[in-house]
């Protein structure tokens, strides 16, 4: 699949509120355009550290006991939790939230195809004196059993 920068609205979201991100990602993409976050694992998650992990792991751990094969599905890879984050956001069981989910694209850097892209300028809110308790995606991606060098 060949992925070309002037289709999509690119959001960077190194040091950015990753709820932030995906709220502003899910509405547009509900508004019919393609979306491309980069630098998914730099976004942060305001809050105390130690809740954010446990609230992860426990959503990680649930299990359906009848047949634990149709349990809810939770990535560990930050790119990949990003994009189950935005589909959170979306009827994704829907024809529109279907179709809107497709014309999503997370990466965890910045790839080659959008290096001279044009990245919307969102106002988020930041980290810098805002959230004094706060995780980056890829250090929670850790801390719930990623391995990057995989």
């Amino acid at each position: 699949m060949e992925i070309k920068s002037e289709d999509y609205v690119v959001y960077d979201a190194e040091g950015k509120v990753m709820g932030r991100v995906a709220s502003a990602a899910a509405k547009s993409l509900l508004q019919g355009k393609k979306i491309a976050i980069v630098n998914a694992g730099e976004a942060i998650i305001s809050g105390d550290k130690r809740t954010i992990v446990k609230k992860y792991t426990t959503r990680l751990n649930l299990q359906d006991k009848a047949n634990p094969e149709h349990s809810a599905y939770w990535p560990r890879r930050p790119d990949m939790l990003m994009k189950r984050i935005v589909r959170g956001m979306l009827p994704y069981r829907r024809p529109r939230g279907k179709s809107a989910y497709r014309n999503l694209v997370v990466f965890t850097g910045m790839p080659e195809a959008f290096k001279g892209a044009k990245v919307e300028e969102r106002s988020f809110k930041g980290q810098k004196g805002m959230y004094v308790k706060s995780i980056k995606l890829s250090e929670l991606s850790k801390l719930l059993g990623y391995d990057s060098k995989m």
